[in-house]
């Protein structure tokens, strides 16, 4: 059933078959790529920040209790 499929890999964004060595197929792949790598980067230092308000929360609440 299956053919002789050449050796490929798929687009990380869209998901075209390109060949093996490539990771993204085109410029705007890559400009979507580099866009959710900084969306993503923002997110964890927003969840580390928040982290930190809370503990800092539970610390000072802590001690009028």
């Amino acid at each position: 059933m299956v053919g002789n499929i050449p050796q490929h890999a798929h687009c990380h964004m869209c998901g075209k078959s390109i060949p093996i060595n490539e990771t993204l197929c085109s410029e705007d792949c890559r400009q979507r790529y580099q866009t959710m790598l900084r969306r993503r980067k923002l997110m964890v230092y927003f969840m580390y920040g928040m982290l930190a308000a809370l503990i800092i929360v539970i610390v000072i609440g802590g001690r009028y209790f």
